[in-house]
Formats: structure tokens, C-alpha cells, sequence
């Protein structure tokens, strides 16, 4: 879960790196380094904390033509300067960067420390590539690195360069993102294509297994075996204008106001001129949907309670059976998965290590697998044989906002598409829920143009440490999404529960001034909801409502109520996401947290 960067060229290495890893610290932030060949002399510099605390100590116009960069978040040993990347072997001729994990670092390290008597300066798995490489060295730096490799368990990419050879960098990527950038003159490598795009649009998407030998004027992929691979360029269409802040204090603000025209965007590029939806990348028909008994949604976080709704979705609009699993868990209880199982993977940047390991699982058991992913060409996708991807842009913040309501819209999309091709949506209703899809994007703008209510509400219960979320039917589901995003950028111990479940133990902690999202957006679960608000507001909670427009009994339950405009209830999430995403974020600023880096998070989690 960190980021990683490198340049090959003509220029002067270190503007090239620092600015990389400026659009790539979103991806860890617990320190920052960089190594670059001077002379066939390697120097590396490096620094806990962000990236700001590294540029403080280089000179930005060293004069090297290569370089390595890294911005980590940490997994084996504390953030400091000395876990920090890049690291080096003993003579330090050899410095490497590595995003990911080595599962049998302990067994390499201990081989190395008792039959090589090489002597290790960090608690990181990452060093032991380093010793391994030079270990292998003999003059080609490729051919050392696929020796490594060999030797090597579990996840990485890494980047590599050498004091002998100073004008060639060599990767390697497996179960983690990396991208090669073409140039003139210069060549790049990174793990996201924000990093490269100030430079170029044409990237090269790198496969698992696949070694990379760059040169200034030559890029070379090679498989396992090393022979040569072919591979079309991909151009980047989206502007970089789309990465940045636009005026907005964060990122993570930002993308919240995105929402109508990331919506808007997924919705309407599957929409022919009859409002029917066609999904381009989903080959299902009717004759495969026939031997399909079950579907299985798999994801992490925020896109597992994307995939929560989308079961419900599922399971109104296309009377499938559904089951939802958080990946992590999925991958190791043995799942009833078969070839009669249409398997959903959910993921924004489609490299979630453990949604990737689940999706593996699943196709080894025969299933048919879709994904709904936000990057095109990420290795969720190209391991699927059904694609959907969200149009939400690029999503910078690490707490996901946009990403989560363009993934309900296509759940809603593939749920109506099902339903019509299984034949059990009446298609009055198909036609009537996409009408009202298509309403979203205003209703959306309605919803955050109120948003100073919410920065009201906040600045009243921002120090308030005992909240929580309820809600029924969808809106419980919905509740968890809303507990997270709390947690994650304001570390408010939150939580969230099936409103029905309160007399079964959580209302023994109900007191004065425990403050209460209660989200009350289903018509059919509206007046149990009004009871659930009564009885912890009897016990002395503060409560903080959202619910439909019209619905205005609330007003006597509840302290203060945030009407979404009226909408059917399978679709109410989208609109009600909204000020739950809001009410985190103002809480998260007005304590004074860095709402786009959240302590201790990292966007992609590429180790498990």
C-alpha cells in the first residue's frame, strides 16, 4: 500500500520523482524517499513523515538522469527514516522500492543473515529484495532481479536500479499496480497513472509475472519464461485538471460535490435513445443467466457496503438468490462457489489485494466472474469476464465518496439489467426506476446544496465521541457506509446497527448527549423508525434524522432532520449517502485532521 516511481532520460531525475510522488501520496504518507545514480554512485535520501520532510533534504537539481522514488505506508516496522525506501544491499550498489508484501521475507532473511553474513539495517520485508538482488548480481541487472523473483512469495512491484548500470531501471509487478509511461528521450514507471500524467497519456499496462527493462529510448516487457511481450499503448484520456483541488479545501470535499456528474456519467453512457440500459463489457445473456443459481458480491470496505445495497437491488429487481462477503474472509472458509455462480467483484482502483485473491478463488471453482471497477485497464478488471466500470474519475481522497455512489448506480443498473433478462422484472417498473435514475444527478444537487445544515450540525457534535448509525432495511446498510466514513477521517469511534436490533443489547448505552444518525428513508419502515428514534431519545440521545421529503412527522421525533427529496426506496441510498458523507467530513476538519490522509489509511490496500 504505497506508491512508487521512477524516471529514465535525458533530464534531470529528482523534479521527475518529487512531483510522481507528490500525485502518488494519497497512496501512503508514513514516509517518502528517493535514489538516484550520480556517476555510478548511488545516493539515496529519504524521510518519515510526508513528502514535504524529504524535499526539505535533496537538491532538486542533483544532476542525475535516473532515479527511484517511494511513498510509504507502512506494514513491517514503524514509519522512520530507516524503514523508510529506497533500500540498499551492503555496498550499496543496488537500491530498490517495493509496493506490497514478501510473505517468506523471515526465510530469505534468515538464509541471508547466517550462510551470506549479511547484515540488515531495517524491520521491513522490503529489504531483503535488495540483499537478494545482489546476491544474484553479476552484471545484468535483469537477470539478477528474475533470480530474486524466483526466490520470492507473495505480492510486489518493484523497481530497480544499479551503480553499474546507470542508465537502465528495471521493474517487476505481481498481484500489484504498475504502469510504464512512454516518453522522448525519458521513460517512467509508477503505480498509478496520476503520477505520470504532467509528463505523458501514453502509458503501457503491465500484467502479472511481466519484468520491465527500461532504457531513455527503449521499453522492453518480458513473461516469466523472458521472452518478449507485445503490448498495445494506452492513452489516457481524462485531464489531470480532474486530480485537482479546483478550489475546493480537499480533495475529499471535492469529490463529494462530484457525485452528480460521476452519477450522471455512469448512468447515461449505458443508456441507448430508448432509455433501455445496455451494458457494453457484460456478454450475460438469458440462455448463460438461466444456469446462474446464485450470485456471490465480493469487496472491502466502503465497495462492500456498495456490494450490501446492490444485494438488495439483486434481489428486488432480479429475484436472484445473493450473498455479500467482505474478500478478506471469503477467501478462506471454503465458499459454495461453482460454475452456476456469477461472481461480483467490487473495487475502486481494481488492485484490492483481497478482492483480486477472492476473484482468483472464485474463477478456480468454476464461477463466472463480473466486476465493477473505477480503473481501466487494473487487475480486477483484465481477470474479469464481465466489466463494469463507474465513471467517477479520479478519487484522490483516500475516504471514498464518489466511488461509492457510482458503484450503487451500476449495482442498480446490472440489478434491472438481470431482471429483464431473466424475465421477472415487470417492465413498467424497469422503465419507472430508470426514469428516476435519471433524476438522480439534480436531486443530488438539491441534496448538496443544503450542505451548510450539515456544517451546522457538525459544529455542534464535533467533539462528541459516542455516536452512531441506524436504520432498517436499506438504510441499515446504508448506516455501516456512514459509520465508516465518520471513523475513518474524523477517529470517532462510531458505529452502526440494525435499528430493530437496539433492545437486544446496544440501547444499555444510550445516555445524555450520545448523538444518533438515524436514517429513515423507507416508506414501509418509516413508522418503526419513528419508534426506534423515541425510545433512545427517551433515554436522553441526540438525534439526527434523514429522511424523505414529505415525511414530516419526523420533526416531532427527532432534534434535527435532514429531508433528502422524495424518491423510490430501493433508490434512496444514493441521495442519502450524501449528508452522511458530509457530516464526516466537516467533523474531520473542524478537529483539525488532514481529512484527505487519514491516519494509518492508504487508497489502494495492495497487501492483505
Amino acid at each position: 500500500m504505497c506508491g512508487i516511481v521512477g524516471y529514465v532520460g535525458t533530464n534531470k531525475a529528482v523534479p521527475y520523482l518529487i512531483e510522481g510522488l507528490s500525485k502518488l501520496e494519497y497512496r501512503g504518507y508514513d514516509s517518502a524517499g528517493i535514489a538516484v545514480n550520480i556517476n555510478k554512485d548511488i545516493q539515496v535520501y529519504k524521510a518519515k513523515g510526508r513528502l514535504k520532510n524529504l524535499e526539505a533534504i535533496i537538491d532538486m537539481d542533483m544532476d542525475s538522469v535516473i532515479g527511484i522514488g517511494h511513498t510509504r505506508w507502512a506494514t513491517h516496522g514503524a514509519p522512520s527514516d530507516v524503514n523508510a525506501h529506497p533500500h540498499m544491499n551492503q555496498t550499496r550498489s543496488i537500491a530498490v522500492i517495493h509496493n506490497g508484501i514478501i510473505e517468506n521475507y523471515m526465510e530469505i532473511k534468515e538464509w541471508l543473515i547466517h550462510d551470506k553474513q549479511v547484515e540488515f539495517v531495517s524491520e521491513t520485508d522490503s529489504e531483503v529484495i535488495a540483499h537478494l538482488i545482489d546476491y544474484y548480481y553479476t552484471g545484468d541487472l535483469l537477470d539478477a532481479v528474475y533470480k530474486a523473483v524466483d526466490r520470492m512469495q507473495g505480492a510486489y512491484a518493484i523497481g530497480v536500479i544499479a551503480k553499474q548500470e546507470p542508465n537502465r531501471l528495471v521493474a517487476v509487478r505481481k498481484d500489484s499496480p504498475l504502469i510504464v509511461g512512454l516518453g522522448e528521450d525519458e521513460n517512467f514507471i509508477a503505480s498509478d497513472i496520476p503520477a505520470l500524467l504532467k509528463y505523458t497519456r501514453n502509458m503501457l499496462l503491465i500484467e502479472n509475472d511481466e519484468f520491465v527493462d527500461l532504457t531513455k529510448d527503449k521499453v522492453t516487457i518480458y513473461n516469466s519464461l523472458k521472452q518478449e511481450v507485445t503490448r498495445d499503448v494506452y492513452e489516457v484520456t481524462w485531464d489531470i485538471d480532474s486530480a485537482e483541488k479546483e478550489g475546493f479545501e480537499h480533495f475529499t470535499l471535492k469529490e463529494i460535490f462530484e457525485q452528480p456528474k460521476g452519477v450522471k456519467e455512469t448512468l447515461m453512457r449505458r443508456l441507448n435513445a430508448d432509455d433501455e440500459i445496455v451494458l457494453e463489457g457484460v456478454n450475460l445473456t438469458s440462455e448463460i443467466l438461466k444456469d446462474i443459481n446464485k450470485v456471490y458480491i465480493v469487496a472491502c470496505g466502503t465497495a462492500y457496503h456498495a456490494g450490501l445495497v446492490g444485494r438488495r437491488a439483486i434481489e428486488n429487481f432480479a429475484k436472484i438468490p445473493v450473498e455479500c462477503d467482505v474478500a478478506s474472509e471469503f477467501r478462506y472458509r471454503d465458499p459454495f462457489v461453482d460454475e452456476r455462480t456469477l461472481f461480483i467483484a467490487v473495487s475502486q482502483s481494481g488492485e484490492t489485494l483481497d478482492t483480486l485473491q477472492s476473484l482468483r478463488e472464485a474463477k478456480r471453482k468454476g464461477a463466472r466472474v463480473l466486476s465493477i471497477v473505477n480503473v481501466v485497464g487494473s487487475s480486477v478488471a483484465r481477470e474479469s469476464d464481465d466489466l463494469l466500470y463507474t465513471w467517477a474519475g479520479p478519487e484522490i481522497g483516500v475516504a471514498s465518496t464518489k466511488a461509492y455512489t457510482t458503484q450503487l448506480i451500476a449495482f442498480y443498473m446490472l440489478a434491472l439489467h438481470l431482471g429483464r433478462l431473466n424475465g421477472r422484472l415487470d417492465m413498467v417498473r424497469y422503465h419507472e426506476t430508470i426514469t428516476e435514475l435519471k433524476n438522480m444527478p439534480a436531486k443530488l444537487e438539491v441534496v448538496l446544496g443544503q450542505s451548510e445544515k450539515i456544517q451546522k450540525l457538525a459544529a455542534s457534535q464535533f467533539n462528541n465521541e459516542k455516536v452512531f448509525f441506524m436504520g432498517r432495511g436499506v438504510d441499515c446498510d446504508l448506516a455501516y457506509e456512514g459509520s465508516l466514513k465518520l471513523k475513518e477521517i474524523s477517529y470517532i469511534n462510531s458505529f452502526a446497527i440494525a435499528a430493530g436490533e437496539l433492545k437486544h443489547g446496544t440501547i444499555a448505552l444510550i445516555e445524555d448527549d450520545t448523538f444518533i444518525v438515524a436514517l429513515a428513508t423507507q416508506n414501509a419502515l418509516y413508522d418503526k423508525m419513528l419508534s426506534n428514534i423515541k425510545e433512545v431519545k427517551a433515554r436522553g440521545a441526540h438525534v439526527f434524522a434523514i429522511a424523505k421529503a414529505g415525511n414530516d412527522q419526523i420533526l416531532k421525533t427527532a432534534d434535527e432532520v435532514f429531508f433528502i427529496p422524495d424518491t423510490m426506496d430501493d433508490l434512496a441510498p444514493i441521495l442519502a449517502v450524501v449528508p452522511t458523507q458530509l457530516l464526516a467530513y466537516y467533523v474531520s476538519a473542524l478537529r483539525g485532521n488532514d481529512v484527505d490522509k487519514p491516519r494509518n489509511l492508504a487508497k489502494s490496500v495492495t497487501v492483505e
